[in-house]
């Protein structure tokens, strides 16, 4: 039996997403296939008997909107919600708005797949004159964090994302969990991919292989250590999951042209 529960997701399909685009800290809401996504896994959860006690969230609108879906499907609303930027996407610096397959048209899709799946690769950092360094750093969202703007990245890998993760992880969420609270943490891809590699000890190499769909939960299930007592479980049909997965994964790639 395992001592503590915790379910872990990536947000509803946000409307970059859609696009193929590195959306990364730029703020979006989901998509209309995002906001299904969200209310399906709030019918999911809910038919599997699930009860949260708490939910935590970054602080960009499709993570915190998959949330709110997601409760309220669950007619669980009441249940309290704390968000961090500490949980945000990767910051994905000059890549951000860049189209996917374009990139890897003109850089190649191993390129890309190291740019999005590496462990320790930092894509070039985000500048003054960047289209959507303004929108970001002015954001009022940044100005109440825990650091200073000036601190705040301009670029990340993975391993910059589990850095700056984990003082929240270890300071705010563990002691919950060991309080016997079953969590929701409404995330990002990297952020949730950064989170299983701590929690499942995935090496630097394997995590690249690592791709999370949006909009599927993830069930964990931790001994009195918080550690794994099996890999981690998608819920929901898995032949679905595994295409949703391919898709993610097909996003790096160049497209086809249609004869």
């Amino acid at each position: 039996m395992s001592k503590y529960r915790l379910v872990l997701l990536r947000h509803g399909e946000g409307a970059w997403t859609k696009e193929n685009r590195f959306c990364s800290w730029v703020d979006q809401k989901l998509s209309s296939d995002g906001i299904k996504e969200a209310q399906n896994c709030g019918k999911h959860l809910k038919a599997l008997g699930f009860e949260f006690d708490l939910v935590f969230t970054s602080v960009l609108s499709r993570s915190i909107q998959t949330a709110w879906l997601i409760l309220e499907e669950m007619g669980q609303e009441w249940v309290p919600i704390q968000s961090s930027w500490r949980l945000n996407e990767r910051h994905y610096g000059a890549l951000i708005g860049l189209n996917r397959a374009e990139m890897a048209l003109n850089h190649g899709e191993e390129q890309v797949k190291i740019w999005r799946r590496s462990y320790d690769v930092t894509p070039p950092p985000i500048s003054e004159s960047h289209p959507y360094y303004e929108e970001i750093y002015n954001d009022r969202r940044y100005k109440c964090s825990d650091v200073s703007q000036d601190n705040l990245p301009k670029a990340e890998s993975l391993k910059d994302v589990l850095d700056r993760l984990l003082p929240y992880w270890n300071e705010k969420i563990v002691p919950e969990l060991k309080s016997g609270k079953m969590i929701l943490i409404s995330a990002h891809g990297n952020s949730s991919r950064a989170l299983l590699k701590h929690i499942e000890g995935i090496s630097d190499e394997d995590i690249i292989n690592v791709t999370l769909p949006t909009g599927v939960p993830i069930l964990l299930e931790l001994d009195e250590n918080l550690h794994p007592l099996g890999p981690h479980q998608f819920l929901g049909d898995q032949e679905a999951i595994q295409a949703a997965i391919k898709k993610v994964e097909d996003q790096g790639k160049v497209k086809s042209v249609e004869k």
